[in-house]
């Protein structure tokens, strides 16, 4: 292959280079290419108007953290051949590129049971047929079967660089400086021991720093009622269009993709045949048809839309205990007299859910601090911890979406 340079002006991080030919032809596929008409951050730029960043920019942003971390590891003797640092690099380019439109929000709706980082090894799979093999460490590495741990754990763990970008870039974007992290100094104390990533005590501060930015950010921005409401309007959206389409009533859609989904949204067969298809799919043909919904016959559909396009929301609810189910039927009632529509209807305009954000998750995967002396501590349980075992159990708040 051809030497190749690009160099690629980031707001976060100002340059990044592209110097390698794979990591070239894998940005510049089809494939990765859609991530530019997905929104990182789905309807946050509604309460939020400069969060409008795309999953091209944060795949970008976490490549050219994981670069960093590489060398910063390799200059500390941990032994990365060409070929793993490669590998690394192609795997978190593409964690994100299953992301189907709206991200989380519609996921799972579209295609019922398949999730995104199910899709994205997918999609690698058949890029690795195209490039004839080259990926096969980076899928190993992003699916954890690779020997070296500490990969996977860059990619995909507690202190990974997805979480380092995304934060740092949703910081930047929504202007919200609690989600601020010094990922630069992070990324400085990594090391590798026993196979494991670990940081050293030094960042001991920075790491709760992280893990508390993380908890505020996902209450200020992702799990902004705002933002709930209106991801929650998109869901009831698609679920209402797809009950039509299922009863025989014309639902028009602006993209022959989207209304393959809408009406195959779960495939009988191996969805690996339905890739290509799904890689067409972006929030353009979402929105575009919510817009034309606007105009359709049917005033639930075409209620919830317009609510969306003009950000007209359902009122929505928080509070720490779970709604009496009579409130939730005093509104149902109400949305039913007004609008004179029948109980099943009004459930579109009047539901109820929960919405849950853990700190640090003690089950799953720990962050490892290691000692000058050699001994290895939980994050929770180094002197005078900021993070601790509380710190593990889920904060839930329940919400009441209705029709004002």
């Amino acid at each position: 292959m051809a030497y190749v340079r690009k160099i690629i002006n980031d707001p976060v991080y100002g340059f990044i280079t592209i110097d390698d030919p794979l990591i070239f032809q894998v940005i510049s596929h089809p494939f990765y290419q859609r991530l530019r008409r997905i929104h990182q951050m789905a309807f946050a730029s509604l309460v939020y108007p400069g969060a409008v960043h795309t999953r091209l920019h944060h795949s970008l942003g976490a490549y050219h953290l994981m670069c960093n971390a590489l060398m910063e590891l390799k200059n500390k003797g941990v032994e990365i051949t060409k070929e793993e640092e490669l590998g690394a690099k192609v795997a978190i380019l593409l964690h994100d590129v299953g992301h189907g439109p709206y991200s989380h929000a519609l996921e799972k709706k579209l295609i019922k049971g398949i999730h995104h980082e199910d899709i994205s090894l997918m999609m690698m799979q058949l890029l690795n047929e195209k490039f004839n093999g080259a990926l096969q460490t980076a899928i190993e590495i992003l699916s954890g079967t690779y020997p070296k741990k500490f990969l996977h754990q860059l990619v995909s763990g507690q202190l990974d660089v997805d979480r380092m970008d995304y934060l740092s870039r949703d910081a930047f974007f929504t202007g919200v400086s609690e989600g601020v992290i010094g990922y630069d100094r992070i990324l400085k104390m990594l090391v590798v021991h026993q196979g494991e990533l670990m940081v050293e005590e030094k960042a001991i501060y920075s790491v709760e720093k992280f893990l508390i930015a993380r908890r505020l950010m996902y209450w200020q921005v992702y799990l902004h009622k705002t933002v709930v409401a209106a991801e929650k309007m998109l869901v009831k959206t698609v679920e209402r269009a797809q009950e039509l389409i299922a009863n025989g009533i014309e639902v028009p859609v602006a993209s022959p993709v989207l209304d393959y989904f809408l009406k195959k949204h779960q495939p009988t067969d191996n969805f690996i045949r339905h890739l290509e298809k799904f890689a067409q799919l972006d929030d353009t043909d979402v929105m575009c048809t919510i817009k034309n919904w606007c105009g359709h016959f049917d005033i639930i559909l075409s209620r919830l839309s317009k609510g969306l396009v003009n950000r007209k929301l359902l009122k929505i609810k928080l509070q720490s205990e779970p709604f009496k189910q009579e409130v939730l039927e005093e509104k149902c009632l109400e949305v039913q007299k007004r609008l004179k529509i029948s109980a099943h209807e009004a459930g579109y305009l009047v539901f109820s859910g929960e919405a849950e954000n853990t700190t640090y998750n003690f089950y799953d995967e720990n962050i490892k601090i290691l000692f000058k002396d050699g001994q290895i501590t939980d994050i929770s349980s180094v002197e005078n911890a900021l993070i601790q075992q509380q710190l593990s159990s889920p904060v839930k708040k329940y919400y009441i979406c209705y029709l004002k």
